[in-house]
């Protein structure tokens, strides 16, 4: 391809897994951070209608939104980069189960523990009891996850849905409380930090600027 992708995102938002794996199969693309501000979202708005991070808009010019898709479509664009398990197999169905697993459950729990006063029509009235609920569904969700971690989600062999697992993982108020309680987890962690694609992708999540 001869274009590059764009990559609209925020920092420590859904859009740090997407510059993982647009890193992890080399592809040339360029990364826009918008910041929280209305003007900046009223800008995100002209580009992805839902107003929301990550979006990706591909060579041809299609825009995709919904990290967890973005996700599945780059790994089976770019097969060699070995993102996924080939489509057609097991384990190409139990790469989809998870992916669909962490942005349905694991993600949405992130949100309901951050954006509380969203989930009800009371707004703050009811912040606190969706909070704690959210809460209780992560650590729930993340202990199932947990229990198929041989160290990586589908065993062996890495996938996209480590990077998943890992931004999100990562957005869990106290981590240390959460690897205490998950060390099949913990492990998990310390091994996908390593990967050169995170790490690039944290320093630039760290300092917006940097390219």
């Amino acid at each position: 391809m001869s274009k590059s992708f764009t990559l609209y995102g925020r920092p420590s938002s859904g859009s740090f897994a997407v510059q993982v794996a647009l890193e992890e199969i080399g592809a040339p693309y360029e990364r826009i951070f918008f910041s929280q501000e209305p003007a900046d979202v009223a800008r995100l708005r002209e580009i992805n209608p839902t107003g929301k991070v990550p979006a990706l808009t591909c060579p041809d010019g299609t825009l995709l939104f919904e990290s967890a898709a973005i996700l599945i479509h780059l790994a089976l664009l770019y097969p060699g980069a070995k993102l996924a398990p080939p489509p057609g197999t097991s384990r190409h169905g139990l790469f989809l189960q998870w992916m669909v697993f962490l942005s349905a459950n694991l993600y949405d729990d992130v949100l309901r523990m951050y954006y509380s006063d969203r989930y009800s029509a009371r707004g703050e009235a009811d912040s606190d009891v969706i909070r704690q609920q959210g809460t209780a569904d992560y650590l729930t969700h993340a202990a199932l996850i947990s229990q198929s971690l041989r160290p990586y989600v589908l065993g062996t062999e890495y996938s996209i849905a480590d990077a998943y697992l890992y931004m999100l993982a990562s957005w869990y108020p106290k981590a240390s409380e959460l690897q205490a309680r998950l060390p099949a987890l913990a492990a998990h962690t310390a091994l996908v930090k390593q990967r050169p694609a995170i790490v690039k992708v944290e320093a630039d999540n760290a300092d917006p600027a940097a390219t």
